[in-house]
């Protein structure tokens, strides 16, 4: 899902770049707003699912540790 989110961020930019080249300043920007909420949104999802391999490496410590103790 996060390299939708940057494939789709670099498109949004280049077409924000292409509208600035164009001269239609209001697409522009919103093209680069679209662009910067989609980079934001592909570096959420990689945060997100590092928390969550983390989480179940914590997890898995926990039962090992427990293991060895009994």
């Amino acid at each position: 899902m996060d390299r939708f989110f940057q494939i789709l961020a670099v498109i949004l930019i280049g077409v924000a770049a292409f509208f600035l080249w164009k001269g239609n300043a209001d697409a522009a920007f919103a093209s680069a707003v679209f662009g910067a909420v989609s980079f934001f949104l592909s570096i959420r999802f990689q945060v997100k699912a590092r928390l969550k391999l983390q989480e179940e490496q914590k997890v898995n410590a926990g039962r090992i540790n427990r293991d060895e103790t009994t």
